[in-house]
């Protein structure tokens, strides 16, 4: 009775093996039916399928040792309907609705890979990781990289496009922000996890070509306006293709371009801005144009050696002024009325450091020693300091 028992235990505990091996037949047979379910989803055919059993499918498939079958299978169909439909849909429509046209296969491959990589969830899961190759879904964006957007004459022509379309909105047309927008959303995706593709098929090109655009427009702004007008309309321009990344660009691109602004209309005109005529840094302290000051001082801090070419130039003007007054006192100026002067002086260059200048401490310290510099040229300061302020105790 107990061998009985025992031998009843050992038959429930029995598994069954499954069948490692499949028919060829069959699993061609698999295969097309799985083939042709990617194709239905392909053509937007995908509301009589029967989602749970093409999982199933693909899964014997794998569980059978069939996986590279599969994969090989669904990069091969895959790869003919971007290159025999969808490729030659962009390639009808290059100048005709071309970013539509592409943005609209690009939302109908996505939504095509989503459900194809559903069905294929058990492959991703098992043949993919033992075998280090590219998940489903990344799979689909590396083929559509590959065999639409970086195609030959659409990869050029998407470039141009673009390019184009930012060049017009800066000379002051309309543009369609979303298109530009959906391309440039598109090529960092195709990048998988990486600005790549984003950067050699668009950012690259584009900041080579702005930069030769403000090289042209900053000799054009220096020849027929003021400084104060040059730096009104740098700022402009920072301010517009800062929100133009934000805009359409992507984010990332911000920085870079800003900088090729801040080099083409500031850092290569630094000296040309502060010594112009009539109007650089020499006019505006003659004529107190504070505001003026500010905004240079604003813009100039952009940049590397931005504020010290603006101090320089006032340091220059100041001990130019400071060297006038020690010569007036040399041809008679009174003592007192010579270091009221160079107080004077001070306080209109305090004024100008704490109302333009934002109190900064490379141009506190520069007219700090531009004083002693005038102090240490008149041997009798000492003297004459004492002397101002006995005749400021006796009043």
């Amino acid at each position: 009775m107990h061998r009985n028992a025992a031998a009843k235990k050992e038959g429930k505990m029995r598994i069954r093996a499954f069948p490692m091996t499949m028919d060829e037949k069959y699993v061609e047979s698999i295969w097309n039916l799985l083939k042709s379910a990617i194709q239905e989803i392909q053509k937007k055919n995908n509301s009589g399928l029967s989602f749970e059993e093409l999982y199933r499918n693909a899964y014997t498939m794998v569980l059978h040792k069939h996986g590279e079958r599969l994969y090989m299978g669904l990069k091969e169909v895959v790869t003919q309907h971007l290159e025999m439909k969808v490729r030659q849909d962009v390639l009808r429509c290059m100048h005709n609705n071309f970013l539509q046209t592409l943005n609209q296969a690009w939302n109908d491959h996505q939504t095509s890979m989503v459900m194809i990589r559903d069905i294929l969830m058990y492959m991703d899961r098992v043949y993919v990781q033992q075998n280090g190759v590219d998940n489903v879904y990344n799979l689909g964006l590396i083929i559509f990289r590959d065999q639409v957007v970086r195609f030959g004459c659409i990869r050029e022509h998407l470039r141009t496009t673009l390019l184009n379309m930012v060049m017009c909105e800066r000379k002051g047309e309309v543009v369609d922000h979303i298109a530009i927008k959906n391309a440039c959303q598109m090529l960092m995706v195709l990048g998988i996890n990486n600005r790549w593709v984003y950067e050699e098929d668009f950012e690259r090109p584009f900041l080579t070509q702005s930069a030769a655009f403000y090289k042209l427009e900053s000799q054009k702004f220096l020849t027929e306006n003021s400084a104060s007008v040059y730096i009104k309309r740098v700022e402009a321009r920072i301010t517009e293709e800062a929100e133009r990344a934000k805009l359409y660009l992507d984010e990332s691109t911000e920085s870079h371009i800003v900088e090729v602004v801040e080099d083409e209309l500031i850092k290569k005109h630094m000296r040309t801005i502060v010594e112009m005529e009539n109007s650089g840094v020499v006019y505006m302290l003659k004529n107190t144009k504070t505001d003026d000051l500010a905004c240079m001082y604003k813009l100039f801090s952009r940049v590397k050696d931005g504020l010290k070419t603006i101090a320089d130039c006032v340091s220059a003007y100041l001990r130019e002024q400071g060297k006038l007054l020690v010569k007036e006192e040399e041809t008679g100026t009174n003592p007192i009325t010579f270091v009221q002067n160079l107080l004077d002086l001070k306080d209109r260059f305090d004024y100008f450091l704490i109302h333009s200048f934002d109190n900064d401490k490379i141009f506190k310290n520069m007219i700090s020693s531009d004083f002693e510099h005038f102090l240490n040229l008149n041997s009798k300061s000492p003297e004459y300091l004492s002397l101002f302020i006995d005749d400021k105790l006796k009043k």
